[in-house]
Order: C-alpha cells, then sequence, then structure tokens
C-alpha cells in the first residue's frame, strides 16, 4: 500500500476527531489571523492559536449541548466568512450535530425554507441583518429553538456567541467530558454538512455530506497538493459554499495558518497585507484582479498600456510553449525550469522586469500557487498569470463531492483539471458525461428520487458535465449536460426558472434564453412577439415602423427593461439579469434555433448569437 493509500485508510473518523488531533499536534503554533477594529478608527489583525482555538470551540460545542443539541440535529449559520463562522462549524460538528449554509445573500424567504426544510434547531446569525430575516417567519421555522448573533443586538431571546460560551464553560466546569464523549461517539456516515444548491425546480436541494466525506477529501487532497506547516494562506471564499468549506478542512489536516477575511472589496489590499503564500478563489476574481492591472496599466499612460498588453502576449505565449514542451512538470505548487527559445525567454525577462515583478508583488509577492474552481477559469486569465509566475491550478468537483474531484497538482497545465484525488473513479459515458465513484459523495436531503437520478445502481455519480480524458489521465471539462448554467462566481442558475418569471409578466415576449455559463452574470437573449409589440408601438409613438425597427429601439428597450427589473426584484442577486438584448428577429426554425416541437435549441441560439452575447460582456 502506498504511503498516500495509507493515510487515506487511516483517516479519521470525523472532522471533528481531525480537530482534536490538529490542537494535540499544533496547540502553540498559529491557527487563524482575522481583523479588528481599532479603538482609534481602522483596524488590526489579531490571531488564535490551534490550542487557543480549540478552548473556543469546545466552549461552543458545549454551549450547543446545553440548549439541547443532539447528535446530528441540524445548526444553521447565516453569515459572511469570518473567523467566527469557523468556530461556529467547528463548535457544531465537536457537538456532533451537522451545519446548515446559508448565504448571507439569500433572501428571507428561501432563507425560511431552508431552515425549515433542513430542520435545524438553532440558528448562528451574523448581526441583525441576518437575524431580521427569520424575526417574521417563525411560524414556519417550528423545530427553531434558539437563535445566537455573532455580533451583539441587544435583542430579548437571542443568544450572543460570547453568551453561549460562557453557557459552555459552566457546562464543561461541572462535566469537563462532555463534548469529548460527544466527539467520540460521532461515525464516518454521520450527517455533518447540508449544502442547499440551486435545483431546476427552483427550489434549492438540501446536499447531504457525511463526515467521511470531508476527511477522505481533506486527507487525499493534502497528500497531494503539496501543502506546508508554515504555508500561510488567504481565505476569502465563502463559507456556505463547499469549496470554501473545503479549504477549511484542508487546513485543519495540513496544520498551517489561516488569515480569514470574507469582504471582497478587501480582496486585492489583502493579498498585499498578508502576502500569503496559498489561496483559493472562484474565477471571476482572478478576472477582477485582471481587469485591475490592466486598468492600472491604462491610467498610467499610452506607453505603458501598450507595455501591459505585450507582455500579457508573451506571458500566454511563455505559458503555452513551456506547456507544450512538458516542462511545467513540479511536485504541488512549483513548476519546472521552463525549456522555451532562447527569444521567447529573453522577451519574457524583460516583461518580467516591466510588468510580471508588479504582478507577483499584487499577491503579496510570496505565493507558491492559487487555487481556482467552482467553474471554468478562462484559458487567456490562466495563460497571463502563468506566465507572469503566479500559478493557477485548477480543480473539478461539485457540491455532491465536497468541492474537490479532481485537482492540477501533478502537472500545471492551462484548460485542464487535473487528475482524480486517489480512491476517486472517473469517466466519460457513452454521451460524453463525467461520471464519478469514490468516497465523497453525497445524497440529497429528503430527495430520494432525486438522489437516484444522478447516483446510479452501480454507485456512479451523474454530474451533469461534459468531458473527455487526456491520454494520460488528464480532465479537461467541455460543456454542461444539463440545463443549469455556473456564473464565473461558482453559483448555480437555473435559466428556465428566470424565463417563466419574465415570460408571466411580459405581455410581448415570444422568447427568452438567459445565458452566462462561466460568465461574471446572467443575461439574456429577448425575442417578442411581433403583432403585440406592433401594436404596443402603434399606440406609442412609434407607427408604420417595422418589426425589427421597432425591437431595437430605445423606446422598446426601456419597456422590456421595466419587466426585468421586475422579475429581478424576484430573484437571488446572483440569478439577476444584468444586461439583456432584444433581437431583431424571432428564433427561427431554419436556422436551427428551434425544433420542429418549437422548442428552443439553446446551443444554436447562443451559437447564432455570440457576437451579441459577447457584447453584453464587453
Amino acid at each position: 500500500m502506498t504511503d498516500t493509500a495509507a493515510l487515506i485508510a487511516a483517516r479519521p473518523a470525523s472532522v471533528a476527531h481531525l480537530f482534536l488531533a490538529r490542537i494535540r499536534d499544533s496547540a502553540d503554533a498559529e491557527a487563524y489571523r482575522f481583523p479588528r477594529p481599532s479603538a482609534g478608527g481602522g483596524e488590526h489583525w489579531e490571531s488564535l492559536t490551534w490550542g487557543q482555538t480549540g478552548q473556543r470551540v469546545m466552549a461552543i460545542a458545549a454551549g450547543l449541548i446545553s440548549l439541547g443539541v443532539r447528535p446530528e440535529d441540524r445548526v444553521a449559520i447565516a453569515a459572511g466568512t469570518r473567523v467566527e463562522w469557523i468556530l461556529a462549524d467547528l463548535g457544531i460538528l465537536c457537538a456532533g450535530a451537522a451545519t446548515t449554509t446559508v448565504y448571507p445573500s439569500t433572501d428571507a424567504d428561501e432563507t425560511a425554507y431552508i431552515l425549515a426544510d433542513s430542520g435545524s434547531r438553532v440558528l448562528f446569525a451574523e448581526d441583525a441583518a441576518q437575524l431580521a430575516k427569520v424575526a417574521g417567519q417563525r411560524e414556519r421555522l417550528p423545530e427553531l429553538t434558539a437563535v445566537i448573533t455573532f455580533e451583539e443586538v441587544g435583542q430579548d431571546g437571542v443568544l450572543s456567541l460570547a453568551e453561549l460560551e460562557a453557557a459552555g464553560a459552566r457546562l464543561l466546569a461541572h462535566d469537563p467530558a462532555a463534548v469529548l464523549r460527544t466527539i467520540e461517539g460521532i461515525e464516518r456516515e454521520h450527517l455533518a454538512t447540508l449544502i442547499y444548491t440551486s435545483g431546476t425546480t427552483g427550489r434549492p436541494k438540501g446536499v447531504r455530506l457525511v463526515h467521511d466525506c470531508w476527511t477522505y477529501q481533506s486527507v487525499a487532497t493534502v497528500a497531494l497538493d503539496g501543502a506546508r506547516a508554515d504555508d500561510l494562506e488567504y481565505l476569502w471564499l465563502p463559507m456556505a459554499h463547499a469549496f470554501g468549506k473545503s479549504q477549511l478542512n484542508n487546513q485543519i489536516t495540513a496544520g498551517y495558518a489561516m488569515a480569514v477575511d470574507g469582504r471582497l472589496e478587501r480582496f486585492a489590499d489583502n493579498l498585499r497585507l498578508i502576502r500569503p503564500t496559498v489561496t483559493a478563489a472562484v474565477p471571476r476574481v482572478f478576472e477582477k484582479v485582471y481587469i485591475a492591472l490592466a486598468a492600472d496599466a491604462r491610467a498610467k499612460g499610452r506607453t505603458y498600456d501598450a507595455v501591459f498588453r505585450w507582455a500579457a502576449r508573451v506571458a500566454r505565449e511563455y505559458t503555452r510553449v513551456a506547456q507544450e514542451r512538458g516542462a511545467a512538470r513540479g511536485g504541488g505548487m512549483e513548476t519546472g525550469k521552463p525549456l522555451v527559445p532562447l527569444g521567447l525567454k529573453l522577451r519574457h525577462a524583460l516583461a518580467d522586469l516591466l510588468v510580471y515583478r508588479g504582478v507577483r508583488a499584487a499577491f503579496g509577492g510570496r505565493l507558491r500557487g492559487c487555487l481556482s474552481g467552482s467553474a471554468p477559469l478562462s484559458p487567456e486569465i490562466a495563460g497571463f498569470f502563468g506566465g507572469a509566475g503566479v500559478n493557477i491550478l485548477e480543480g473539478y468537483g461539485l457540491t455532491e463531492t465536497c468541492a474537490g474531484a479532481t485537482i492540477a497538482v501533478y502537472e500545471y497545465r492551462t484548460g485542464l483539471v487535473g487528475k482524480p484525488l486517489p480512491g476517486l473513479e472517473v469517466r466519460i459515458s457513452d454521451l460524453g458525461e463525467i461520471l464519478l465513484r469514490g468516497p465523497g459523495l453525497m445524497r440529497y436531503h429528503h430527495l430520494p428520487e432525486q438522489t437516484a437520478q444522478v447516483l446510479d445502481a452501480d454507485g456512479w455519480f451523474h454530474t451533469g458535465d461534459s468531458g473527455e480524458l487526456t491520454p494520460d489521465g488528464y480532465l479537461r471539462i467541455t460543456g454542461r449536460i444539463k440545463e443549469l448554467i455556473k456564473t464565473s462566481g461558482g453559483k448555480y442558475v437555473a435559466p428556465i426558472e428566470i424565463e417563466s418569471r419574465f415570460k408571466a409578466v411580459c405581455p410581448y415576449v415570444a422568447d427568452i434564453i438567459v445565458v452566462g455559463d462561466g460568465r461574471q452574470y446572467c443575461s439574456a437573449l429577448i425575442t417578442l412577439d411581433e403583432p403585440a409589440i406592433l401594436a404596443w408601438a402603434a399606440a406609442h409613438g412609434l407607427p408604420g415602423r417595422p418589426y425589427a425597427d421597432v425591437c431595437v429601439s430605445s423606446e422598446v428597450h426601456a419597456l422590456i427593461g421595466g419587466y426585468v427589473a421586475e422579475v429581478n426584484a424576484t430573484l437571488q442577486r446572483w440569478q439577476t439579469v444584468k444586461r439583456f438584448t432584444v433581437l431583431p428577429r424571432q428564433l427561427s426554425l431554419a436556422e436551427g434555433e428551434l425544433t420542429p416541437s418549437m422548442k428552443v435549441r439553446r446551443a444554436a441560439v447562443e451559437r447564432n448569437h455570440a457576437p451579441t452575447i459577447a457584447a453584453m460582456y464587453d
């Protein structure tokens, strides 16, 4: 048995056991650092050792036990990424319970649905804004018995985190082994996390992830990715997302320190301040960094702008040539010495002097590598950063697989998402769908029929993604089979839900096609019913105008924009349609955009109108 296989076989029974082992091995080492307001204004960073983290987590776990929380009870967290989220999550797990994750941007109705469907008994709410979401919905939440806030809200019947910890300390003073006994009883198949992900019906589905899913994934990942105990990771990712949760478990397994701050507006400043050696993000974050670098170049004048654009071309060429020659090999996050032509090497050296050093400085100057996941990363973006010395390693996975299924640590190749974690099988079906089998797979909460639709009798999970395997076993994602789109921020969106809502409110629509897979936001192509819109035009100052002219007029754009805004008001932020285009013609059977039964062929529509779609993301 190989060392990696032996490590995986000997993995702890639960995340709580994993955490106890880390406290035992690294009690005095730094675990977390995090921002706090300073007395004179501004902010400073504080830190916790693993031993200090353990003391707080045990108090939180004991506090939950004192509230009557029992093994596998669900306890929800509605908060942004901050150190309290991590403490609460670990406290929940050490109490034997399971964490229900709720995005802080989720609206009140959907928050109440998630809490009710999960049967959550306790809620950790970040602040007054999160607390307000359940204040008027308690009749929908008969199982919710307690609410705890991270920030003081001064409301009767609501505990602060400090008060919960104090209650836990009192229980531990009376019964010091209360939490340890609970942890000892946690088994591999006990529920650890319930994450709700978008479904095609509109309501999200609860993804049940047991302890063994997380411990397998973290032990297997850390065994491969070259993480070191002296690393410092900057964690920005939403902890309500499987990607963020997986990073937390990986950090506990490896034992390095983590700087935690979920404020996206602080991302660039924090990189320079924290100077991490590793970080992880969704593609949209890397896109934002690239856009900021390019904007800064333009602000410095034409000459520097031209130099930056030249350096970007050199970086992409350098990445491509190095990878074609197989020179980007290296263990974990480091790469080998590129074997590139002398001319390219010299141009690259000059570009490094003029541009790339500044790019690396923007990431803090110590970065060994970044992990990108949750959505495909543009090869152009990856090639630029790779050539500039910021290696972005892509991985692949879903909420249903604890985020991580494959990871590009064997060899840095732009456009590929690596090989499967040891112990996990990957194959491509006859239809081109990616199938996965092994540890780390979920079940849907209360939805056995939907579970059976994606998890077959032989244990293969049908991902809904299409892909291919290279001859040497690397996975390439080629598209999506199921009709869910995934933004570059990692959010799933069901286009049919949005389209049906729009058709319900707009009396002029013929068809609407929501797009945005791999893009930073959703947009839409809209066609209008000819008689209906021409009648409106005749009554609004556009009589006798041809149909095509009416469709592209500013008056009609304003009209349709009102309906788009009306629908957007009913959607989650990441589902909203940010831009739309009214097409000058209806969809055509002759152009392959409609089937004989008049169903829309999405791929054909997107292909035929590719320039229009691209313009909405210009």
